[in-house]
């Protein structure tokens, strides 16, 4: 596509996706980044991992964290998050991407959660990073399956259960994330959103912003490519995703997608069929 690079501008950034076949619900992800900062994104499932070297810089639930190298990274679903480098030699990462009914259904344990976002463990980290390296390389469903269990029972000392009710605030907003959902294609309004949590338009921005860290506008663009994400995921083309998602058209969706998860739809949907 003309115009639109389907690589990283700094030659040594790089991002990888993984999807076992035989497991839905289960993503893998490995990158070394050193220029690219990643805009606000979400993820379905519980971002599960380990910083191997350098320190990232992300925010995440309204406040900055560094992660250092020998940290867990552990994110709840559906929570908007940045990254960038800390170092100047960038920082190497893996990542699990879970959903939690796949989680819930490994661990005969439903209702994780997470309070911190980051872990000093320098052994778990390791342990982690070995694990999920293991899991990357390995194609026998089995031997997949044992390894992922035994990951998700080293992050068990971090969940916290049973999730607690939300918070008055939260319970607030979850009509309007609903909103942004159902009308994800739609242009919408400031005053739209705002009635559907009752607050006039910019008392809702100011609370908005204080409870996800993020615009109404951001989440608006992370709940976009998190739909376009799951529709790259299941085959489809690029161009009928961008529509169904409310993007302009197919180079803002590559352009928008690479921002945020660090590779681009086309590139994205290659590593998925390896």
């Amino acid at each position: 596509m003309q115009g639109v690079p389907a690589h990283f501008e700094h030659a040594r950034d790089s991002a990888e996706f993984r999807h076992p076949a035989h497991r839905a619900g289960v993503e893998l992800y490995r990158a070394h980044i050193v220029r690219h900062a990643f805009e606000p994104h979400m993820h379905d499932g519980f971002g599960l991992g380990a910083i191997e070297s350098g320190v990232e810089r992300f925010r995440y639930r309204g406040a900055d964290h560094l992660a250092p190298p020998g940290s867990l990274v552990t994110m709840d679903p559906g929570e908007p998050h940045t990254g960038r480098a800390e170092t100047a030699g960038g920082w190497r990462y893996r990542m699990l991407y879970i959903d939690p009914a796949a989680a819930a259904a490994i661990t005969g344990e439903p209702g994780w959660w997470f309070g911190e976002a980051v872990s000093a463990d320098t052994a778990a980290a390791q342990r982690t990073a070995a694990l999920l390296d293991a899991l990357w390389h390995t194609d026998e469903p089995l031997a997949f399956d044992c390894l992922l269990a035994e990951l998700l029972a080293g992050f068990r000392p971090h969940a916290r259960v049973p999730r607690p009710a939300a918070d008055g605030r939260a319970a607030r907003f979850a009509p309007t994330l609903d909103y942004l959902h159902a009308h994800l294609a739609d242009r919408l309004t400031l005053e739209q959103l705002a009635a559907t949590a009752g607050l006039s338009p910019f008392h809702f921005l100011r609370q908005f912003r204080r409870q996800y860290g993020v615009t109404p506008q951001q989440m608006l663009m992370a709940v976009r490519l998190s739909e376009a994400k799951r529709r790259l995921a299941a085959g489809e083309a690029p161009a009928q995703v961008a529509a169904a998602a409310g993007l302009a058209d197919q180079a803002h969706l590559t352009r928008a997608f690479a921002r945020r998860y660090g590779v681009t739809p086309a590139r994205y949907q290659r590593q998925l069929r390896r």
